[in-house]
């Protein structure tokens, strides 16, 4: 029976994923939610029950939203890897089998984006989601209107038009702008949404019914989250999309001078009734790979608990939250999220100071604010810039940066750097090859000054080579 041409009922679907069975679950210590597949034994773990995820109400419009959101930017591969990472053909079957597993145990929120999975994730989604009732899912999109050839309002509504096509439906749930603040700040929101018309055009668009709820997602200039508030009697936001973790709550600025603490946008949104829908509860998945000791810190409270479950406990605790949102490649994150909020056990009072001292803990340790979205890609000189921050972080968060040849650690740290910087990064994409032409930097949202961090990488990488740190 072809499962793509027809709605599944529930009891039916339950039967054929073999729920009634048994889901057996994976135990996932310091897992990156967006990395390769991790494997663990799982005998000693509870069956995940399908009854028990925990909702919330959006008080527009009545919607029992799961508070697990399936981020959609790292469907997998036929390769096996994530379509964030590469070229590599979606992997259908795969997309199928975890919409139907997050479906049946109660996720309904799906967030996609025409810029996901290189254009590729609204297409997958699409097929995914048809696949079952339209009242059994909510579908959040954006208009991702970051390039210029796309600020026209011709380019902008064909975008627009386009994501009804892909994902195979004819109204919206979520319908986002984009990722405001970035790049440009006040300038270039105007330039995609004011002076083309097409914020008032989507404001028209709820009004007909296309558009149930209408939102944004905000990075970077402070002044244009700002700016939107103030005219929120205008616009009626129904819901706003930040970053919020327990390291960004009150660090964010100190990680990044153009980022903005999470407590400042999450209260802001409080304060007006807005809710909030969360991205970057795991930080790129650096509260997954946490420094060794930090791990150790937070098994030793909750051992049986993963790392990443802190992190979303932490999220969905506050109140004001609809949604959690997670980029899940493989079964095993799914269903190590599905353990954390099937039901969510809310952080008590003193666990989220243990976390707020936790991130005091790890804000002493320079990392780069990377989350390997990689916006920043391609380097018009054949750079990887993502591989090379993210193993710089990697080699910081083990302790393989030395401070000196005097270090306890500096031959093996030495070693260490070096061989996996050349493991993980071909010579000829080395940060050796930056030419600081600045390309790259306009499109971060975490406003790194990406040039610099490359060429204190590639001096430091030197200093190793010629042993004279």
């Amino acid at each position: 029976m072809d499962m793509k041409q027809q709605n599944i009922n529930r009891r039916d679907f339950l039967k054929r994923l073999g729920i009634g069975a048994g889901v057996t679950g994976i135990a996932l210590t310091g897992c990156d939610q967006a990395s390769k597949k991790l494997s663990a034994d799982s005998s000693a773990l509870p069956e995940i029950p399908t009854d028990k995820m925990t909702y919330r109400t959006n008080p527009n419009t009545g919607d029992e939203v799961s508070i697990l959101g399936y981020g959609c930017m790292r469907w997998p591969t036929v390769a096996g890897e994530s379509a964030h990472d590469g070229a590599d053909e979606i992997d259908q079957e795969a997309v199928n089998d975890l919409v139907d597993t997050a479906l049946a145990h109660g996720v309904n929120y799906f967030d996609t984006s025409p810029a996901y999975c290189k254009g590729r994730s609204e297409h997958a989604t699409g097929i995914a989601l048809s696949r079952h009732p339209r009242d059994s899912y909510y579908i959040a999109t954006k208009l991702s209107n970051f390039a210029q050839s796309t600020w026209s309002r011709e380019a902008s509504m064909a975008m627009y038009r386009n994501s009804f096509k892909e994902l195979q439906t004819d109204y919206i749930d979520y319908m986002l702008l984009h990722a405001i603040g970035m790049g440009g700040g006040m300038e270039e929101f105007r330039a995609r949404y004011i002076d083309n018309g097409m914020l008032d055009f989507l404001v028209a668009e709820r009004e007909a019914g296309r558009i149930r709820n209408l939102g944004f997602s905000y990075h970077g200039d402070i002044e244009v989250f700002d700016w939107a508030l103030a005219n929120h009697d205008k616009y009626k936001w129904d819901f706003v999309q930040i970053q919020l973790n327990y390291l960004d709550w009150k660090h964010a600025k100190e990680i990044n001078p153009r980022n903005t603490d999470g407590e400042y946008l999450y209260v802001e949104l409080e304060k007006r009734g807005i809710p909030a829908i969360i991205m970057e509860p795991l930080l790129g998945g650096r509260l997954s790979n946490v420094p060794d000791h930090v791990a150790t810190r937070l098994k030793q409270r909750e051992p049986e608990k993963s790392v990443a479950s802190w992190a979303f406990r932490y999220a969905g605790t506050h109140p004001g939250v609809l949604t959690v949102l997670s980029g899940m490649t493989y079964k095993e994150h799914l269903e190590d999220n599905l353990r954390s909020y099937c039901p969510l056990v809310p952080l008590t009072d003193e666990e989220v100071q243990f976390l707020y001292d936790t991130a005091d803990i790890m804000v002493r340790y320079p990392t780069v604010a990377c989350n390997d979205c990689k916006y920043c890609m391609p380097c018009p000189y054949g750079i990887d810039i993502p591989s090379i921050l993210l193993h710089y972080n990697k080699c910081v968060n083990q302790g393989n940066v030395a401070e000196s040849s005097q270090s306890d650690n500096y031959a093996e740290a030495r070693r260490a750097f070096l061989v996996g910087y050349d493991r993980s990064v071909p010579r000829l994409r080395q940060a050796s090859h930056c030419i600081g032409c600045g390309q790259c930097t306009p499109h971060c949202p975490q406003s790194i000054d990406i040039p610099k961090e490359l060429h204190r990488i590639d001096s430091y990488v030197e200093s190793l080579k010629q042993e004279s740190i």
